[in-house]
């Protein structure tokens, strides 16, 4: 069969032959229609990502949708390596697929549950999001930034505050606030305190990095010893870095809990439990996502194009 394989791990993906997966018990074979590339992949297939195996040939991809023998439309995960999604047919743990609403198509199913999840997981099972909350999405101007904005108004959030860099990109997105990370440190400190100061209940970062220190500063200046503020700061992403620094005044001046949203924080059940819910919500046009489908012959060209808010899908 045909797929995109990574020979070395860091190499681009080469359109090429690759072993058709043998189909094992308590598996299932799926026809595969469309496969996001979402960050996380490129990660992956890189061998920087700490779910990486660090071996090749490998199939990258981590979830798609396609069809099962008997013609039922499917998203699904959770196929065997070293066989991804970015191929024509995948071997598939009966668990790991779900059937898909006639009323969303297969680029937008491919494009959606992955950044889609990572928003909803981390405000409803990280953060434990309650209504009337404020929320402040660090690095809201990326796909699954915007998507954790729509996610973030289905929950009941009273006040959304997004900072990202392509202010542009939030413009249209109803948000209460929004906040340039690329102006100079002491007008983004003074911004981020600002918010400090009026309470923040929930962060969802994708940055990491300089803008978190940032961010914790702020919240440490802002704090109020007489009528103290818990924040919930869920830590999604690292395009910004890896790492931070954080003083220990900080954690002694803010009532802070910070946690992470990813593969080992979160069971993979947990997430598969929650995507119908998503996918409703994408089907009502409660959520809404923008997608550039390419065909999977032209995987080196996507692979290198950089996303700009929209989610690039591999069509099969």
């Amino acid at each position: 069969m045909k797929a995109a394989v990574v020979n070395t791990p860091g190499e681009m993906p080469k359109y090429q032959g690759f072993d058709e997966p043998t189909v094992q018990e308590g598996e299932v074979l799926v026809r595969v229609r469309a496969a996001g590339v979402h960050p996380v992949v490129k990660s992956i297939a890189s061998g920087a990502h700490y779910s990486a195996s660090g071996s090749g040939p490998m199939i990258p991809g981590i979830d798609g949708v396609g069809t099962l023998e008997d013609g039922t439309r499917v998203y699904f995960g959770g196929a065997r390596k070293p066989w991804g999604t970015m191929a024509e047919r995948a071997a598939v743990t009966r668990s790991m697929y779900i059937p898909l609403p006639d009323e969303i198509d297969d680029v937008t199913a491919a494009a959606i549950a992955n950044p889609g999840m990572s928003g909803w997981v981390a405000l409803k099972d990280r953060a434990g999001l309650l209504p009337g909350e404020t929320v402040l999405i660090l690095g809201a101007t990326g796909v699954a930034g915007q998507l954790a904005i729509q996610v973030a108004r289905q929950m009941g959030a009273k006040r959304i505050v997004g900072a990202g860099r392509n202010i542009d990109a939030l413009r249209d997105a109803g948000l209460d606030e929004i906040i340039a990370l690329n102006q100079p440190e002491d007008d983004l400190r003074k911004a981020f305190i600002a918010e400090a100061v009026a309470g923040i209940d929930v962060v969802i970062d994708y940055l990491w990095g300089r803008p978190t220190e940032l961010l914790l500063e702020a919240l440490a200046k802002g704090f109020k010893a007489t009528a103290t503020h818990r924040t919930r700061l869920v830590e999604v992403g690292a395009s910004a870095g890896p790492n931070i620094t954080l003083p220990a005044a900080i954690l002694r001046s803010i009532d802070l809990t910070i946690l992470g949203s990813g593969f080992g924080a979160v069971s993979i059940d947990r997430i598969f439990a929650a995507i119908p819910e998503l996918f409703a919500l994408a089907a009502s046009g409660a959520l809404k996502i923008d997608v550039d489908p390419i065909p999977l012959s032209d995987v080196e060209a996507a692979w290198s194009r950089a996303d700009k808010g929209r989610r690039i899908v591999l069509t099969v």
